[in-house]
């Protein structure tokens, strides 16, 4: 069974750039047939998609966040990472990993304070 888990620090300052790591576990990120994917979800608010990797290489981001969004991938460690850069306040949010098969992260959750 494919698992996802979330790295990375709990408290980023403002302007700091975010970065997490997900690594998988019981599937690789190159050969299973899924777009490996962040998504993150504000207090009080819903789900938002921030952007995806594809097998290939590909990588997709949401157009409002595209301009601070960096996904890259480490394909000798079975992990990808997120960088998100300029952080504010607004940024705090509940950061999961997931594929598109299903598979999600417990989350983790990123505050941004100074």
């Amino acid at each position: 069974q494919v698992q996802l888990q979330e790295s990375g620090p709990g408290l980023v300052k403002p302007s700091q750039t975010l970065s997490l790591t997900c690594t998988v576990s019981g599937g690789s990120i190159t050969t299973n047939n899924a777009y490996w994917t962040w998504i993150r979800q504000p207090p009080g608010k819903g789900l938002e998609w921030m952007g995806a990797i594809g097998v290939s290489g590909s990588i997709y981001y949401s157009p409002s966040l595209k301009s601070r969004t960096s996904i890259s991938r480490d394909t000798s460690k079975n992990q990808f990472t997120l960088q998100l850069s300029s952080v504010t306040p607004e940024d705090t949010a509940v950061y999961y990993c997931a594929s598109s098969t299903s598979y999600w992260g417990q989350g983790t959750q990123v505050t941004v304070s100074s």
